[in-house]
């Protein structure tokens, strides 16, 4: 197997977010709490209570601005995390997305990573042949250099190996296991997968990431030779952070 350097990423494959120290705070921080205070009315959908998408819809103020997250929006997002002031009135799902998002997002640079594609058929991965076996394609591999697995190394890592064209993946985003079903039991090459194929694919990433504390998921859009296709990939990591399983499914092409 050959080691993945970051240095030799092929151009274009994703359009990556750079990494720590070139953002500022000034268009994120103002964004993130005019949400969050909007989310805290009554006439918001969570009522005065933020609830989880509220809180994912108000984090990706910091991505959004200028497609990163640097070291002082991370270390913002934990002084909310240390201030029982802010987090009254914000449920413990949603607390529970800032806390994933606050591990995700470091603001440090990618770590490097041994990640190859897996030669074994999804069929035989997921115990079930079907729509979604037939649309996925299978990446993993341990780390390789100091760091753990964020945001970054995941981008890099997907935007190498498993990209196909010119893809328009800019983030993951934290996931709960209930999710992980929902998307995975979506749209697989315009087909419905079983649900045998779904709980199979379901146990095959929760077997890296455990109970389920580190999942995330992006959205892709491709264009290739003419066409466009798009769908979403699954990455699961490790307790330590230091190795990480991908899957990639299309929902649709043409």
């Amino acid at each position: 197997m050959t080691s993945l350097s970051l240095k030799s990423l092929l151009a274009g494959a994703v359009l990556l977010a750079a990494p720590a120290a070139l953002a500022d705070t000034s268009t994120s921080v103002p964004a993130f709490e005019a949400k969050i205070a909007t989310a805290r009315t009554s006439s918001s959908p969570g009522g005065t209570t933020v609830n989880r998408a509220e809180m994912s819809g108000a984090l990706d103020s910091f991505w959004t601005d200028d497609w990163m997250v640097d070291v002082d929006e991370h270390a913002y997002l934990g002084t909310k995390l240390a201030s029982p002031t802010f987090l009254a009135g914000i449920d413990a799902a949603a607390q529970d997305f800032l806390r994933d998002f606050h591990e995700l997002n470091d603001g440090q640079w990618a770590a490097e990573v041994d990640f190859q594609p897996v030669s074994t058929p999804a069929s035989q991965l997921f115990g079930a042949s079907g729509p979604l076996a037939n649309s996925a394609d299978i990446a993993e591999g341990a780390l390789i250099s100091q760091g753990v697995a964020n945001n970054d190394t995941m981008l890099y890592a997907y935007g190498y190996v498993l990209a196909q064209g010119y893809e328009d993946l800019f983030w993951f985003s934290p996931i709960t296991p209930a999710q992980l079903v929902q998307v995975l039991s979506g749209s697989a090459n315009q087909q419905t997968p079983s649900q045998a194929e779904v709980n199979g694919a379901a146990a095959y990433l929760t077997a890296i990431s455990g109970e389920g504390e580190r999942l995330y998921l992006g959205y892709w859009h491709s264009y290739l030779w003419g066409g466009e296709s798009a769908g979403y990939v699954i990455a699961a990591v490790n307790e330590d952070r230091d190795f990480v399983r991908m899957v990639r499914v299309i929902s649709w092409g043409d």
